[in-house]
């Protein structure tokens, strides 16, 4: 069932129902929305949902039950040192869980059989696949800066100075890894015609960015002996690394601990290009796996 075929048989249904046609057929924006508003009700009620809260509300208690605050590091302490250490923690948990419940969501409803029920109603496809990632968006992302925003309250009511400018980059880095990985679940949901072959996708995805970080591109240096401002372009290709660089420099402005790629990443961008690049990169990796996916998901035969 394609879109025009989906859109025939609605109009079909209302005309013979005697109300005018284009009257019941909602628009895009208003279909976005009721389908953002549905799956975003059901999320919140799923108890992965709860799962995922808590793990983030925890971790941010638990840095505060160990006293990070009071510590140091580089110069850093206070809150600064928290969400160093929160930011790290998140760029490992976050991508894999984004990528699971993605792909369980979407590729579960097909394989659930429940696609006919939910494309029989007058909202299109269109409408359908961008309301549920927006939707998505908001379920993986609200816990994430809820959690910030309450270490950044609590520590108000410690008296503990609070790095807004830290605090405003880091929420920008984190909402647009996830909006990252959202794109590439979407994407893979639109191909993955089970459950089962979307999650081992998602799982082969996140592994292999999570090994090109480090020891892919040490292999290619070795063996290949590329030259090093080619390794480091490829490096910045990967959203997970441009996530981690970039989470370097707001402690490590120099870059001092990726050694000589220091001088050919601040050659190339310096340091505010650099933050620029990390902020709009993985948005727009994200935004064109999501418009494949689509492209992908209105091509294709819906059960």
């Amino acid at each position: 069932m394609n879109e025009e075929a989906l859109r025939a048989r609605t109009v079909g249904e209302a005309a013979e129902g005697g109300a005018p046609a284009p009257l019941l057929a909602p628009r895009l924006g208003r279909g976005l929305v009721l389908v953002a508003r549905l799956d975003l009700a059901e999320s919140l009620r799923a108890r992965w949902f709860a799962v995922y809260a808590l793990v983030f509300g925890g971790i941010v208690a638990l840095l505060f039950a160990f006293s990070l605050t009071e510590s140091r590091i580089l110069g850093f302490m206070g809150l600064s040192r928290l969400l160093v250490t929160y930011i790290q923690i998140c760029m490992a948990i976050l991508p894999i869980f984004v990528l699971v419940t993605t792909v369980r969501s979407v590729a579960g409803d097909r394989e659930a059989g429940v696609y006919e029920y939910l494309l029989s109603l007058p909202v299109s496809l269109a409408a359908w696949f961008w309301g549920r990632m927006l939707a998505r968006f908001v379920v993986v992302f609200l816990p994430v800066f809820l959690a910030m925003a309450a270490a950044a309250g609590w520590a108000l009511v410690q008296e503990i100075p609070v790095p807004w400018r830290l605090f405003g980059l880091y929420t920008g880095m984190l909402a647009a890894l996830a909006w990252c990985f959202l794109g590439i679940g979407m994407l893979i949901s639109a191909l993955a015609r089970s459950l089962d072959v979307a999650q081992g996708a998602a799982f082969v995805v996140w592994l292999l960015l999570v090994l090109f970080l480090d020891l892919i591109l040490l292999g290619l240096l070795i063996e290949e002996r590329i030259e090093p401002t080619l390794a480091v372009g490829i490096a910045l290709a990967n959203p997970l690394q441009v996530f981690r660089t970039a989470a370097m420099m707001l402690f490590d402005p120099n870059l001092v601990l990726l050694g000589a790629s220091a001088f050919v990443i601040l050659d190339a961008f310096g340091q505010g290009g650099y933050l620029a690049w990390a902020l709009g990169y993985p948005v727009a990796v994200g935004t064109l796996c999501a418009v494949v996916g689509f492209w992908r998901f209105r091509r294709g035969d819906l059960p």
